[in-house]
């Protein structure tokens, strides 16, 4: 019996490139979605006749609805040795083994820092101004001597922090677990939530989506930052108020925001963020770059391979 295999939203079309899929036992077929495929029932519909899913990272949602609709179904490898998209207890609940790759350690953090240089040089602004024909469109700001927020020291909050600090930036940061000694240990200054929108320059974003985070700058909070002050958010969508930053931005309470993740992804066409002048947008792009897909999917396929023999790899829960 054929083995079947779906690569699933390979936008840049790079999956088949990027790991020796041809070295797969002959009884497997390798299928390649290079679009997102569409809501639960798009999702459920199309991978009715899989075996093994490869997920890159948490671009498709497998809540219990959907995995209790895919029977066939046995082995789900999400690019991320965590994927909050996943519903682990019903993967279990199904006899589904979840399995996971390493990525790249330091991919958002970099996305970070072009996100706040391209805000405060205005970088999109001025490229489209140059490409029609124009010549100085928007002043820019300086770093040094500003402050820069950063809610979430961990991993990449951390590295965030120290560029900062380099580019000879005051660095405050906050987060609910954020001890003096860690905030110490990075060489910044711990302040409360309140205290860091206030006087940051520009806020940025690191935390893992969840009950504490979802929804954790919303209008009372863009209400307390500075009129040039800047957001970026290249964590979870979620985390933001969408709707209430959307109206901070039209009227013009906050000078801007870089936003790489949103509620829902991909970004609608008609979403309002589109139409803003004082956005800067990618695409869920902060772990996009080229070093992280022959990992992720060198590793995904060992991880099939093993499963395969009976011996699963990097198994996650």
């Amino acid at each position: 019996m054929t083995t079947r295999i779906a690569i699933l939203d390979d936008y840049l079309g790079v999956a088949r490139s990027s790991a020796a899929w041809d070295t797969l036992p002959a009884d497997c077929e390798v299928d390649v979605f290079d679009h997102h495929l569409g809501d639960d029932e798009a999702v459920v519909t199309t991978l009715a006749a899989f075996d093994v899913v490869v997920a890159m990272r948490e671009r498709t949602p497998f809540p219990r609805a959907v995995l209790s609709r895919l029977p066939r179904l046995k082995l789900l490898v999400t690019t991320g040795m965590r994927n909050l998209a996943i519903d682990m207890d019903a993967a279990r609940d199904h006899g589904i083994t979840v399995c996971g790759t390493r990525t790249t350690g330091y991919a958002a953090f970099e996305h970070t820092w072009a996100m706040i240089l391209g805000l405060a040089k205005n970088i999109g602004r001025e490229d489209a101004a140059m490409h029609a024909g124009k010549w100085q469109v928007a002043l820019n700001v300086g770093l040094r001597g500003r402050t820069l927020g950063v809610i979430g020291l961990g991993k990449l909050g951390s590295q965030v922090a120290r560029i900062g600090l380099a580019f000879g930036m005051r660095v405050i940061a906050w987060s609910h677990n954020l001890t003096a000694e860690r905030a110490t240990e990075v060489g910044v200054e711990r302040v409360d939530k309140e205290t860091l929108l206030a006087e940051s320059d520009f806020v940025t974003i690191h935390l893992i989506l969840g009950d504490r985070s979802r929804g954790l700058i919303g209008a009372d909070e863009l209400a307390r930052m500075k009129p040039g002050a800047y957001l970026v958010n290249t964590s979870r969508g979620p985390i933001v108020d969408e709707k209430a930053l959307v109206d901070a931005l039209r009227e013009r309470r906050i000078a801007g925001a870089g936003l790489d993740v949103f509620d829902v992804e991909p970004l609608p066409a008609d979403h309002p963020f589109r139409a803003l002048d004082n956005t800067l947008l990618t695409g869920h792009t902060g772990y996009v770059v080229a070093e992280v897909f022959p990992l992720a999917y060198g590793e995904a396929l060992e991880n099939i391979k093993g499963w395969l023999g009976g011996k699963p790899t990097r198994v996650i829960g």
